[in-house]
């Protein structure tokens, strides 16, 4: 019995060896990139909420607008029905941030909402036939909010797209493909947005001002 309590170490140094074996082992998978997965999956899908934020306040806006545009062409009744079904549409699909790595759920997303934007754009077409709501002051308004906001849609879009090429760009390499096999098994690739013709600029209209 003495032999084996020369050979074991006790509970307390069993704990102490731990701990130090841990306060070791920490930095080094630290420096080995473990928590960069976690990381860039978080920065991710923040930016997706910064792309959800700016497409509602475009959808936020966008009744004044109908208003304001009825006031002065409530003949177009067409081009704004098309706007209200397009906006209705957009703001009953949402994605969150568990359904970024389905491709469909974002594709149906995305293609919401650049049907929103076309129907959008089409209602501000039509503002040329009307001199007297081009220079509406509400309408001038609402114009200089939508116009920021598109600009804040790109560059959210911008963002998140980044991020996830980040975040999948780890996923799918040396180590960080290693690092997710052990720790993260249920980390998945997320779905960036699909370019689209004129994406990457704002709508630019011509109010005539």
């Amino acid at each position: 019995m003495p032999f084996l309590a020369k050979t074991f170490p006790s509970p307390r140094l069993r704990t102490s060896l731990t701990a130090l074996a841990l306060a070791l082992l920490v930095p080094m998978l630290s420096a080995c990139g473990i928590n960069a997965i976690p990381t860039y999956q978080e920065q991710a899908r923040a930016a997706w909420s910064q792309v959800e934020n700016q497409y509602q306040r475009r959808a936020d806006l966008i009744p004044n607008l109908i208003e304001t545009v009825k006031g002065f062409a409530a003949q177009e009744r067409e081009v704004l029905t098309a706007v209200v079904k397009a906006r209705a549409k957009a703001t009953q699909i949402t994605v969150n941030a568990d359904q970024l790595s389905d491709p469909a759920m974002v594709q149906q997303f995305q293609a919401a909402q650049d049907q929103l934007g076309g129907a959008l754009s089409r209602l501000l077409a039509t503002v040329e036939a009307y001199p007297d709501l081009k220079s509406n002051q509400n309408f001038l308004a609402l114009q200089s909010q939508l116009e920021g906001t598109e600009n804040r849609i790109a560059v959210a879009r911008r963002d998140y797209i980044d991020a996830v090429r980040v975040y999948n760009t780890e996923l799918r390499t040396i180590p960080g493909r290693w690092i997710a096999s052990l720790f993260y098994p249920e980390a998945e690739a997320m779905e960036p947005f699909t370019a689209t013709a004129g994406s990457a600029t704002p709508p630019q209209v011509d109010f005539g001002q």
